[in-house]
């Protein structure tokens, strides 16, 4: 399989996550009016059909460690069974974050719930496997915390006259963001040990986590909406083909950060937390989507554009101190 033996190559592929991790929830947006729990399906279609493709190619190739199919047999119970529950921890977050989406916008959902999904994410993955400076490291996770305090701020400016409907999804946003923390640590037990799994393995393994615990959890979500009535099947029946294209595209950009991410994972000088706290850079990335593509500010008072303007700041320095807490 494929595996990186340079940082700066770890690095690239920790950056293409935020990319992809950040850029996803676009396809959210591209289907105005179709309910996101129906979107949910095709996304999930998307992560698995991404850890396939990805296991058979990238992970099938290579001198470095087993290939996938190999990887997969060889591996026990228990590291399965993390890949398996971090999977489901992720999805219920994810299903959290997209309802937040809906209700607050790509510039609040992302940066206050991944936000503090890197703060949990990266303290817990830290305590299991320290990894990098302390000092940069965790330096670098405050100013990200700050950054995420000057959006929630920014919002609540915009939402003034919208108080109930700011604090839903602020709430949703934050439930959201400290689920998605707590999955990673799950990826990275199940990649430590004998008879660990290797990353593209434990993607398909992640997929299939997903997938089990959406059936029962989406389809509640679609009895019971977090907003708006009942769901019906019969709306993803009767959606548009490229409604379902987006779904399957946005479920395939996520992947792809994932296996990016979990590879870099394994590289000798990243660890974990590193990897998993650029990865959730993903927050300015969509940020940035929401400000300047889908101007979700554009009405909003001076006082929250500056804000705004200062969270970057933050999440641009907080970020480049991760970044260098392996190599110093």
């Amino acid at each position: 399989m494929f595996q990186p033996q340079t940082y700066v190559l770890a690095l690239l592929l920790m950056f293409v996550t935020m990319l992809c991790w950040g850029s996803w929830a676009n396809t959210v947006k591209a289907c105005p009016g179709y309910r996101f729990q129906l979107f949910y399906w095709d996304y999930v279609i998307g992560l698995f059909l991404g850890a396939v493709v990805w296991g058979l190619t990238l992970g099938s190739f290579g001198s470095y460690g087993r290939p996938v199919l190999p990887d997969l047999l060889q591996a026990d119970t228990t590291h399965v069974a993390y890949a398996l529950a971090g999977g489901a921890i992720f999805n219920v977050a994810n299903l959290l974050l997209v309802a937040a989406i809906d209700i607050a916008g790509l510039a609040v959902a992302f940066p206050v719930g991944i936000g503090l999904a890197l703060v949990v994410g990266a303290i817990s993955s830290y305590i299991f496997s320290p990894s990098g400076n302390p000092l940069l490291l965790f330096g670098g996770i405050a100013l990200v915390t700050i950054a995420i305090v000057l959006d929630a701020l920014a919002y609540r400016l915009r939402e003034v006259h919208h108080k109930s409907l700011s604090a839903r999804g602020v709430v949703i946003s934050l439930l959201a963001g400290l689920l998605m923390g707590s999955f990673y640590p799950f990826v990275s037990r199940s990649m430590t040990g004998e008879h660990a799994l290797g990353p593209y393995a434990i993607t398909l393994v992640f997929a299939v986590g997903v997938g089990l615990c959406a059936l029962p959890v989406n389809y509640l979500l679609m009895r019971r909406p977090l907003i708006g009535g009942a769901v019906s099947m019969r709306g993803y029946w009767s959606a548009r083909r490229s409604w379902h294209g987006w779904g399957i595209l946005g479920g395939g950009i996520w992947c792809t950060g994932a296996v990016f991410n979990f590879v870099a994972s394994r590289a000798h000088i990243v660890g974990p937390a590193v990897s998993y706290s650029i990865g959730q850079g993903a927050t300015m990335v969509s940020a940035a989507w929401g400000v300047f593509v889908w101007k979700e500010f554009a009405g909003a008072p001076g006082r929250s554009k500056t804000l705004l303007v200062w969270m970057f700041v933050f999440f641009v320095c907080g970020l480049t101190a991760i970044a260098l807490a392996p190599v110093y």
